[in-house]
């Protein structure tokens, strides 16, 4: 099986959201979905990656880039909605999609790359120790709005 990676296209939407769907157990709305992706897809630093395989997709991730201003914190990458549908893991698409995205960020000029992962994700985080990242010590904070 070959997995091929690519910039997403607003035609790709509703199969994106159907595959996240599945791998987070989500219910997000097409339309919504649509409206976020036509205000952001055209900002260079919020890219939308899909991996292709038997001609339909099947992982996903966008990443966000985060120039910042600041001494001791220099532009850094989000990762968002990483996955891969559960009938296709285990061919180390997901270990090949983290190596591109890494290849993306240093040349966008990243010193590193973020993400957040649920906890009942276990073997997501695994997937995320394999290929270098770190458990911080921090807490996550979230305030609704």
């Amino acid at each position: 099986m070959e997995l091929k990676l690519r910039l997403a296209t607003r035609d790709d939407v509703k199969e994106i959201i159907d595959v996240c769907n599945i791998c987070f157990d989500e219910h997000t709305d097409y339309e919504k979905a649509l409206k976020v992706f036509d205000a952001t897809s055209k900002d260079p630093n919020q890219l939308y990656i899909i991996g292709i395989c038997d001609n339909k997709i099947v992982a996903h991730t966008k990443i966000t880039i985060i120039p910042t201003m600041f001494d001791g914190m220099d532009t850094y990458a989000i990762l968002n909605h990483v996955c891969v549908l559960p009938e296709y893991r285990r061919h180390h698409f997901a270990k090949y999609m983290i190596k591109a995205i890494k290849d993306i960020c240093k040349d966008r000029g990243c010193c590193a790359i973020k993400l957040w992962s649920r906890n009942f994700r276990q073997p997501a985080h695994q997937c995320y120790l394999n290929a270098g990242f770190e458990i911080l010590d921090a807490k996550f904070f979230e305030l609704h709005l």
